[in-house]
This record gives structure tokens, sequence and C-alpha cells, in this order.
């Protein structure tokens, strides 16, 4: 299993053959799309959604359904490509894929709350957890956690609470562009007051690198 970190909270998985990307959103590059066999999306908000992204492959592409409707007005041409999901659903993607949850975190109790659905993938005897913008478990055990690091909606005692529910061995940052590197050390640092006593590690990788 290959697992490659591109900008933010996008995300290519390599296992056996097949090459799944999850959020290509603003700050992901076209690279991190190519040879992709799907596009999964978590949720419409820019930073995890761009159409043009998704115009430069011809990979399927199953996210929510207020995603699939903002493509079709965005990118028609990318529409026909879409599969909508639901939250449980398993999906056979050349990698077995479960959908996950269904609401976006709080932002603020005024804002109305999009649509998320969250991705675990089976990638042989490991399995890999992308959240979204969400701190919804995933019901079941899995070997990597793709953390949100830094968020308008989080605190980073919420990151270490969901990290520790989740209980993966590894704890790899995603949605990493809000804080500064002074900030991700205060992450870093906080993380690592807690996890490690449960054999949990916590990792922080730079774009365009791999876990």
């Amino acid at each position: 299993m290959r697992i490659t970190k591109f900008g933010h909270a996008c995300v290519r998985i390599e296992h056996d053959g097949t090459t799944v990307v999850v959020d290509p959103g603003l700050f992901a590059t076209p690279e991190a799309l190519d040879g992709a066999d799907a596009v999964l999306i978590t949720h419409e908000h820019f930073d995890h959604y761009q159409p043009d992204l998704l115009r430069g492959t011809d990979a399927a592409v199953f996210t929510v359904d207020a995603v699939a409707a903002k493509i079709a007005e965005d990118a028609p041409d990318v529409a026909e490509r879409v599969t909508v999901v639901q939250p449980g659903q398993e999906l056979d993607l050349g990698l077995p894929v479960r959908v996950v949850g269904e609401l976006h975190a709080v932002i603020h109790p005024e804002f109305p709350r999009v649509f998320n659905s969250g991705y675990v993938l089976t990638c042989g005897d490991r399995k890999v957890y992308h959240p979204g913008d969400a701190l919804t478990v995933p019901g079941e055990p899995v070997d990597v956690l793709l953390v949100p690091a830094s968020a308008p909606w989080m605190r980073t005692s919420e990151a270490v609470e969901f990290a520790r529910a989740v209980g993966a061995p590894r704890n790899l940052a995603i949605h990493d562009r809000v804080y500064s590197d002074f900030g991700h050390g205060v992450v870093e640092t906080q993380m690592n007051a807690f996890l490690p006593q449960a054999g949990q590690e916590y990792l922080r990788r730079a774009d365009g690198t791999d876990l």
C-alpha cells in the first residue's frame, strides 16, 4: 500500500494496481490524479472539490448527492462519470470502499451543515479511513487514520480525542493548510502527549511525499 499526500485534504492511495484519489480540492495538483481509477469526494467545499481537476482525469467519481449536483452545474462533461453514494454503502472500486457518515462537522450553530461522507478503503490486510470534514468514527478498526490537523471548525483537543476514539496505530495529518508551521508544531506536541500512550503514532508529511 502507498499513501501520498497531495495538498491539504487530497490523498492518493495505491494498492495492488488500483489507484484511488480522495478530495482533490483547491490545494491539490493535477498529478495527484495521474492514472487514477476512481475519485472519492467527501463534500462540496472548495478545498475538497475542484471541477477543473476532475476534468483532467477520466476516472469514475463517487460522491454525495450535493456534490453530484454541483458537478452537473459546474462541469456537466464530468457528470456522466459520477455515482452518488449513501452512508453505509459498500463499493468495489478495485479496492473495497465503505461509505461512512453523512454530515460535516459543526462550523457554527447558525451555519447549515452540508453533507459529508468519509471513506474506509481496504488495501489487502490494511484499512485507511479518510473522514473528510467530520469527526465520525468509522465503526470498525482501521490501520491508518487520515486525521484533520487544523480547521476553522475544530479545536486541537477534538483532533486528539478523534484520533484516540478511532484508535488507528498510524495517524497521518491532513487538512493542514489552516495553521502555520509553528501551529502544526503545537498540534504535534499535543498529539504526542496522548497518542503514544495508546501505541498510536502521529505523522505529518509534506505535499507530494508518501507514508
